[in-house]
């Protein structure tokens, strides 16, 4: 695990795969595209685990704390999309890394929107998994405004039992167990910042259908937070887009099914390494 202070706070990551130390300028620098992926709320870096192991020997995978998560400083109050955005842009400014492919799943589908709409000539590819791009409703803000204050007036435990079974479909006993622990993890004040920012992000859904790049939208069959139908959406919105639908997986297909998630994951990197975005030839 490395450290780096940026935007005033401390961010823990994972660098892993060719040339994978700050400012690296090495010929295998030039050669091993970059992979960011970003975790989604309670969680932390950890659950990009499996896919860290899969892509590191042909890119190099960046996987950061969000600010409030993991190893990263919490700072109470309110994180908007724009702020962990900003961290992100910062991170890779740090470690030398100039574009990258980006992926995010759930909150961090919505932060990598943000990215996009903040950086487009940065991002060489779009990974959406179980995320939606709609604003919140009011009554969305209220749950997730009412859901904060109960996190820091309770802690995680609670909720985090509550809602394992939606996060993590109970036939996946090993990636539930990991889902859990990352939930009773997470700082409650990092938890509640981010509710509280996620409750007034802006509608991307727009943005959607202005992407120049490569994307690819994952989602578990049995997600009931966003569900199939959302995916859909956002590939139809897409100009250049695959859907891939993991059967057998809920919210966190990438821990639930990693095997399917990451053979979706490298065909569209392949996308993403091809002139125009075009899928090679078999």
């Amino acid at each position: 695990m490395a450290t780096a202070h940026v935007n005033g706070v401390t961010i823990g990551y994972d660098d892993e795969g060719p040339a994978a130390s700050p400012g690296a300028l090495s010929s295998a620098s030039a050669s091993a595209p970059a992979l960011v992926l970003i975790h989604g709320h309670p969680f932390d870096r950890s659950m990009w685990t499996p896919q860290r192991r899969a892509f590191a020997a042909t890119h190099r995978v960046i996987t950061p704390d969000l600010r409030g998560y993991g190893e990263s400083t919490v700072v109470p109050g309110t994180t908007p999309l724009g702020t962990f955005a900003e961290d992100i842009a910062a991170l890779l400014d740090h470690l030398g890394v100039r574009e990258f492919a980006l992926g995010g799943l759930s909150m961090g589908g919505q932060i990598v929107m943000e990215c996009y709409r903040r950086f487009p000539g940065r991002v060489t590819g779009l990974l959406l998994a179980d995320t939606f791009p709609a604003a919140e409703t009011p009554e969305g803000k209220a749950h997730r405004n009412a859901m904060a204050d109960r996190l820091l007036a309770e802690g995680m435990r609670g909720y985090a039992d509550e809602v394992l079974d939606k996060m993590a479909a109970p036939y996946n006993p090993v990636a539930a167990a990991h889902v859990h622990r990352m939930m009773l993890a997470a700082p409650p004040e990092g938890a509640a910042a981010a509710l509280r920012g996620r409750a007034e992000r802006p509608d991307y859904r727009d943005l959607l259908t202005r992407v120049t790049v490569p994307s690819l939208v994952v989602v578990g069959r049995d997600d009931t937070y966003t569900p199939v139908a959302d995916a859909e959406a956002m590939h139809a919105a897409l100009p250049d887009s695959v859907l891939r639908v993991v059967e057998s997986a809920a919210h966190l297909p990438n821990l639930e099914r990693p095997a399917e998630f990451d053979a979706a994951v490298g065909a569209w990197l392949d996308r993403v390494a091809s002139p125009r975005g075009t899928t090679p030839p078999a």
